[in-house]
């Protein structure tokens, strides 16, 4: 495991847990890198010697992105006067984009990511992928190889520099972002989970474990507050009834820890670690990504979508990929070179609602791509 997630509702106590699981990592000798969107709420972390600790926010990187670029801007651009660095206005998600630059250059040993709330850890999640389909839609191969032409003009000074040579310019720093994402290696990323022992978390938890699914990752643990035991009264009795229900249904998530609800967060470092007392960092990240599987008259591809329900899932091809859709959630998956050659005959989902759901896509070869002795081939085989 390379790189831990955490993410959780508003208010769940995220970047505390965050901060933890850091600094657990740090005081077992593991060179460990924290990026946090704000200021991380435990003390004392600056003084561990195996930890560092980088805030990461969208109006700094944003800054620092323009202050490095303006000068080749004005150039491309000599009609325009471009603001300073102080004067830009970040635009919305760079605070994403930052955090994926962040995880893009680390190189510790384990990376610990306070992705904020729910909302923006998936949207980090979904990120990379989104970033290269635009890439492939908006630059595929026969545009990119127009655009060396054009590069090699601009240098050579028989082609005048334009706004397209900008974004062809922006091109490598783009494939250098996702070429160091550590997020696409699912088997060395972790997700925690973290919540309130109430019934509205565990249903945003339990609709977070599919998407997470959809993206190719899963949760290894759920960080859960929860009241202590006790008290006589009425209500105290009906909460903590309510209370072991909401915790049932986030174990069918992931292995449940819970940490005990106080007045206060933890006020330094030993508080912060006695929190994850009993819960061990995970060893391993999600699962490997799909594989087509051989059955009678062609493929199948399955896609695990933990908890999905046959009303919320959609199904497209688009060229090369699949586009898979939970919700308002989508994510395109590039076909194998196997599965660009064959039709899609349909799609559906396997137990649905459970934590085994999985959306099953059948193939079959396509004649226009299969030569005609292996197709014949293949007919007598199926």
């Amino acid at each position: 495991m390379r790189t831990l997630l955490v993410t959780g509702p508003g208010g769940a106590g995220t970047s505390t847990v965050a901060a933890a699981a850091a600094l657990r990592a740090a005081r077992s000798g593991r060179d460990t890198l924290l990026l946090a969107r704000g200021t991380p709420p435990v003390a004392g972390l600056d003084d561990e010697p195996h930890l560092a600790v980088r805030p990461v926010g969208g109006p700094r990187a944003v800054g620092e992105l323009w202050a490095a670029h303006a000068r080749t801007l004005s150039g491309l651009l000599p009609h325009l006067t471009l603001p300073p660095a102080t004067s830009v206005v970040p635009l919305p998600g760079a605070g994403d984009l930052a955090m994926l630059a962040a995880l893009g250059s680390a190189d510790a040993d384990l990376v610990v990511v306070d992705a904020g709330p729910l909302a923006d850890g998936l949207a980090l999640a979904a990120l990379p992928g989104t970033l290269r389909w635009w890439l492939d839609q908006l630059l595929p191969p026969s545009v990119r190889a127009l655009a060396a032409v054009r590069t090699a003009g601009v240098s050579a000074g028989t082609v005048r520099p334009g706004p397209v040579d900008a974004v062809i310019g922006a091109l490598p720093a783009l494939e250098g972002l996702l070429r160091g994402d550590r997020l696409a290696d699912a088997s060395g990323t972790a997700v925690w989970l973290t919540g309130e022992a109430r019934g509205p978390a565990a249903a945003a938890l339990r609709r977070a474990t599919t998407v997470l699914g959809l993206h190719g990752l899963d949760p290894a643990a759920v960080v859960v507050r929860a009241l202590p035991a006790g008290g006589p009264e009425d209500w105290w009795r009906d909460r903590a009834a309510a209370q072991e229900a909401a915790l049932r249904a986030l174990a069918e998530l992931a292995p449940v820890h819970a940490v005990r609800e106080t007045p206060e967060g933890p006020a330094d470092a030993a508080a912060a670690l006695a929190l994850l007392d009993g819960l061990d960092l995970p060893s391993s990240g999600g699962p490997a990504a799909p594989a087509p599987r051989r059955v009678e008259g062609g493929w199948e591809l399955s896609v695990p979508l933990p908890f999905a329900e046959r009303g919320a899932i959609a199904l497209t091809r688009w060229g090369d990929d699949l586009v898979v859709g939970v919700g308002e959630d989508r994510r395109s998956l590039r076909l194998d070179s196997l599965l660009r050659r064959c039709e899609v005959t349909g799609g559906r989902l396997a137990d649905p609602g459970t934590a085994t759901a999985r959306l099953v896509v059948s193939f079959r070869p396509d004649p226009q791509q299969w030569p005609a002795d292996l197709l014949a081939a293949e007919g007598r085989t199926s």
